[in-house]
């Protein structure tokens, strides 16, 4: 949901998005809950961190304090790094509608912290 919400934002980011333990396919219920808010992950492939450990970033950012905590050092030049930790939804129980619902309030707090961020850190037109 993270790497929907950052592509969205703006094409002139480059967007790239993995874990520390990958499932195998996006979760069908974070493929709902951001379909009903216009954004379309269903053609997203999950993949391993590992994939990404020799390239240079401007910014590395967790999203869960599991990827924070075991997120590997990356051997190319990374200029930053945030941590914005959410509960990881994939963990919810319930009933169908509970879970998405749990999806769903994550996904709000992802827009929420990823559009602040935007504005804040992100944003190419900011002084600093």
């Amino acid at each position: 949901m993270a790497e929907g919400f950052l592509r969205s934002l703006g094409a002139e980011l480059e967007v790239f998005s993995a874990g520390t333990r990958p499932s195998s396919t996006v979760n069908p219920a974070a493929i709902q809950v951001m379909r009903e808010i216009g954004i379309d992950i269903s053609h997203h492939q999950p993949k391993h961190v590992s994939e990404f450990l020799n390239r240079s970033f401007d910014c590395v950012i967790t999203v869960c304090d599991d990827a924070e905590r075991n997120c590997p050092s990356f051997a190319g030049q990374v200029k930053g790094r945030l941590h914005l930790s959410f509960h990881d939804p994939a963990q919810a129980s319930g009933t169908p509608e509970e879970i998405l619902d749990a999806f769903r309030k994550v996904r709000d707090q992802i827009k929420a912290g990823f559009s602040a961020l935007r504005e804040k850190e992100l944003s190419p037109h900011q002084e600093r």
